[in-house]
């Protein structure tokens, strides 16, 4: 299977006034034209405000596909611009939510593997101007996809997204996403899928009375 790389999207550490106080966030990210290195945990020319719950290995480069956006279009009433939600790459043709935790994408000469999907948090809500966002993002079941950077290399608009061959475990981001917010009982399927970041197999095992180790 393969889809398009539509943008590549960058942003960096902003200050902004939200709900009476001040805070930093990367989440405003544009396109930007031409060939872009992803190396170590980022896209170059991106960075995240709070490394504490944003980057790192298993965050270096966040999904969305263009189909969901333009499904939100219609939910909102109003058009949303590639990078909207803060994504690195805007893709089209991809299933996104469908996406098998560990299946690698050939992107250029870059090789990326999925790792998680996206829990939202306060950002989202501010750059939607709705403090209420985050939850009917969490609702709709179109979290985008986390991937981890395997092997380094270059990207740029209009390159082919290569979808590897899916591990066959089947967890999908979409399955991880609504284990998490609707459906907690069933937190031991997590463990079925030893390429979800660490952090997901540690909260199921927390979950599920076992030992964290």
């Amino acid at each position: 299977m393969s889809g398009k790389l539509l943008s590549v999207n960058v942003g960096s550490p902003r200050e902004i006034e939200w709900l009476g106080r001040r805070e930093a966030t990367s989440i405003w990210k544009s396109p930007v034209e031409g060939r872009v290195s992803v190396r170590g945990v980022n896209v170059a020319g991106d960075d995240q405000a709070d490394r504490e719950v944003h980057g790192g290995p298993d965050k270096a480069v966040y999904a969305y596909a263009r189909e969901d956006l333009d499904w939100w279009e219609r939910e909102l009433g109003r058009e949303l611009e590639d990078g909207n939600f803060g994504e690195n790459l805007t893709v089209s043709g991809v299933d996104v939510t469908g996406a098998v935790v560990g299946e690698r994408w050939k992107v250029g000469s870059a090789l990326l593997e999925v790792a998680q999907p996206r829990i939202p948090c306060w950002k989202l809500g501010a750059r939607m101007e709705d403090p209420s966002f985050p939850v009917h993002f969490a609702a709709a079941g179109r979290p985008g996809a986390y991937l981890r950077i395997v092997e380094e290399g270059e990207i740029g608009a209009g390159d082919e997204v290569r979808v590897g061959q899916k591990p066959e475990h089947g967890l999908t981001v979409g399955d991880v996403a609504r284990i998490y917010h609707q459906e907690r009982g069933r937190c031991a399927l997590l463990l079925a899928a030893p390429e979800l970041a660490e952090g997901w197999r540690e909260w199921a095992l927390r979950r599920t009375g076992d030992p964290v180790g």
